[in-house]
């Protein structure tokens, strides 16, 4: 079973998210890598889906970069970006279907106006209709023209029959950021107007903004993102009663680490790669407007076959009280084994603490030692979420890569509060959430050939709810 969807032989690139008829049909740019061929090239591809764990695939047959599709008076419309040189331009192309089967490429195209925007960051187009202003709207990622490169903006063309566009002033223009905001994507939830749009610049995440009104201003919320570095080029789709976010997580297949390529250190010191396998989250709305996440029903359920717990003492004096693991490690570190970690599992526990511990968490494909390993660290001093992991697999080193800024979400841990960590694991992906709320995406490719473990540090610690399904 997959909990999340990579196609053979290749690998999701960002994702066209599409509801239509009770089906969700996500379309994704598969890039088949070094595995391209006479028989395997690179295109649109529909899927399928009504729960998000089971996905039905449909090529399109069309190459072209990142856009969008809907639906208007018994025809859909696809608008999709190719990429021209000499010099440098993108043009948005239209298609036509009946069916979403066998699609026609229309004679209209689309390119920028060499006024507002910049010939070469002109891409990745949103259709929609807007309401309010009674006419299409095409989002883009764009560049403002400028005397500085900090013009990355959510561009805005709009249009009467989706085939004639006027170029408009930007939706979205703060002026901060070097690249265009890729895969951009705007909703109306309730009272609130969102964008979403992808950053490559200052900050390599999925961003959102909100506002009261359809054309801003744009708010920035104190938690900006939906997860970490390793879930990009995210976009949503909604049913009118859920509303779901797509986003792929990147493989460390490919590229060697850049500043130093000895393989000793393995694919976990990799840089991360374009494309990799397809995660989903549902969203949800709080009472401020703010968007949370937490797991799709039916990948949360997926696994149902439970492995006992084999709780191992390795340090500190641990406490099994009923169904709970106690351990006061005020002032010092503790941590217990409980059994092999398989390569598909979800992992729940929760979890209580007092005072301000520096560390407490779950280890992953850790040793017998607790030297090597895999941590999720919840660290409340420095209200963080953070994922870390050993670079070598020498026993006697065991050396903690000690800080990479993407694999980490900031967060708010409250003493004597109960609180939730969930971890999916399928092979080298893993998805964890905090309480249902916040989401750290990440690839875990070495694990020691170890085990699950529990840690604390520096407070008194309460363990529950510890349940290890295959």
């Amino acid at each position: 079973m997959d909990l999340f969807y990579r196609p053979e032989l290749a690998a999701v690139g960002d994702v066209i998210p599409f509801y239509d008829n009770g089906v969700f049909k996500p379309f994704y740019l598969r890039n088949y890598r070094n595995n391209m061929d006479a028989e395997h090239h690179d295109s649109w591809v529909m899927l399928s889906t009504t729960d998000h764990l089971h996905f039905e695939e449909h090529d399109t047959k069309i190459d072209a970069a990142t856009g969008s599709v809907v639906f208007h008076d018994g025809m859909y419309h696809m608008f999709a970006t190719i990429f021209k040189s000499r010099p440098m331009k993108n043009v948005i192309i239209h298609a036509t279907s009946p069916d979403l089967d066998k699609w026609t490429i229309q004679e209209d195209t689309l390119k920028s106006d060499d006024a507002i925007y910049e010939e070469a960051h002109f891409r990745d187009p949103f259709v929609f209709w807007n309401e309010e202003d009674g006419c299409w709207w095409m989002i883009l990622a764009a560049r403002e023209k400028g005397p500085t490169l900090r013009r990355g903006c959510v561009g805005l063309c709009k249009s009467d029959d989706l085939k004639t566009w006027r170029h408009c002033p930007p939706l979205y223009s703060p002026e901060d950021a070097n690249c265009c905001f890729e895969c951009p994507d705007y909703f109306r939830w309730g009272d609130w107007y969102y964008i979403v749009f992808s950053s490559y610049s200052d900050r390599y995440q999925t961003l959102y903004r909100m506002s009261r009104s359809p054309n801003g201003p744009w708010i920035a919320p104190a938690l900006d993102t939906f997860d970490s570095r390793a879930f990009y080029a995210a976009k949503t789709a909604s049913d009118g009663k859920q509303r779901f976010v797509y986003g792929w997580n990147p493989t460390r297949e490919i590229n060697e680490h850049f500043f130093n390529p000895r393989k000793e250190y393995g694919p976990d010191n990799h840089e991360w790669d374009w494309g990799g396998n397809l995660i989903v989250h549902e969203l949800i709305q709080m009472a401020d407007g703010t968007l949370h996440v937490k797991p799709v029903e039916a990948v949360d359920h997926a696994l149902t076959r439970e492995l006992p717990a084999d709780v191992r003492p390795i340090q500190g004096n641990w406490e099994k009280q009923g169904e709970s693991l106690h351990i006061d490690a005020a002032g010092t570190y503790a941590c217990a084994l409980l059994g092999k970690l398989p390569k598909l599992c979800r992992i729940q526990a929760d979890f209580s603490f007092s005072g301000k511990p520096l560390q407490i968490g779950v280890a992953l494909g850790v040793d017998e030692s607790f030297s090597r390993g895999n941590y999720v660290l919840l660290e409340p001093r420095r209200s963080r979420l953070q994922y870390k992991t050993s670079l070598r697999s020498d026993p006697q080193t065991g050396h903690i890569f000690p800080w990479e800024v993407e694999s980490e979400r900031p967060i708010v841990l409250d003493p004597d509060v109960k609180h939730s960590l969930t971890i999916f694991r399928q092979d080298s992906v893993l998805v964890i959430y905090l309480d249902d709320t916040v989401a750290l995406s990440t690839r875990i490719y070495q694990d020691f050939d170890g085990q699950i473990g529990l840690f604390a540090e520096d407070c008194a610690a309460s363990f529950s709810g510890i349940s290890i399904r295959i």
